[in-house]
């Protein structure tokens, strides 16, 4: 809890899609992401990742995605200062091992997330699937995330999985954001349903179309990403805001 007695808050982030550029874009995305751990560390709050912290994510028992030592000490530090950081798996998170959670202490969920804080219900889920006539996608993700798939993709030596990878990633994230979604949003309509159900705050990310919206007695949020947007939210004094670091630095969200 910070020092003035105040309830930490609650930051949450998807779509960061780290490796999805090279360069300086690259450079510029996690420097913008170091920032704002830092800010979750100074005020000791706590961070949800809702999917897709990376482009892709795979790891072997001894290897992981090279070149993010930084981050993965930002994490740590956030977690030493006494907030808790929670990582749900997205579509691009093929296999989460135990890194996160062995390694570095995170929390990792690889399904939905269902929480009470602030006296409020959230419910935490990536999004994908939840397309209107998505039946394929369904199909898919439960063969690769199947054991068998897992077990042969690791017999690849880590720099051709690895490539494998990133090409595949490249084109999931593209049909995700030329998906004609239509005048139906599967997200939408699920977050209906929960707030029917009881619950107070409903977020969610993949569509990479930041939207923060009253349902009834509810609020549902799509996080937008950190390619375009650069936006995340922040539940403090019993408000849900939207930022964004577009610019380099916080500000409100503006669509």
């Amino acid at each position: 809890m910070p020092e003035n007695g105040n309830i930490a808050p609650l930051y949450f982030l998807s779509d960061v899609h780290l490796g999805v550029a090279t360069g300086d874009e690259e450079r510029l995305k996690l420097q913008r992401l170091l920032v704002l751990l830092d800010e979750i560390r100074r005020e000791r709050g706590d961070l949800y990742i809702v999917g897709d912290l990376f482009d892709f994510w795979y790891e072997y028992r001894s290897v992981v995605p090279r070149g993010y030592h930084r981050l993965y000490q930002a994490l740590e530090d956030v977690r030493g200062a006494g907030g808790s950081v929670v990582y749900l798996s997205g579509n691009h998170d093929f296999a989460i091992g135990d890194f996160f959670s062995v390694d570095l202490g995170l929390t990792v969920i690889h399904d939905d997330y269902r929480f009470t804080a602030h006296n409020r219900h959230f419910y935490l889920f990536h999004g994908d699937g939840l397309a209107v006539r998505d039946r394929g996608y369904h199909v898919m993700k439960r063969v690769i995330r199947s054991p068998v798939s897992q077990w042969l993709y690791r017999q690849l030596h880590p720099d051709l999985a690895f490539g494998i990878a990133r090409r595949f990633s490249h084109g999931s994230r593209d049909l995700t954001k030329n998906r004609q979604y239509g005048a139906v949003d599967g997200m939408r309509l699920e977050a209906e349903r929960l707030i029917s159900s009881g619950i107070d705050v409903v977020i969610m990310g993949h569509r990479h179309l930041p939207n923060l919206e009253a349902i009834g007695e509810g609020t549902y949020l799509n996080l937008g990403d950190w390619i375009t947007h650069y936006t995340y939210a922040v539940y403090r004094n019993e408000q849900l805001s939207l930022f964004t670091m577009r610019q380099g630095i916080q500000k409100p969200y503006l669509p």
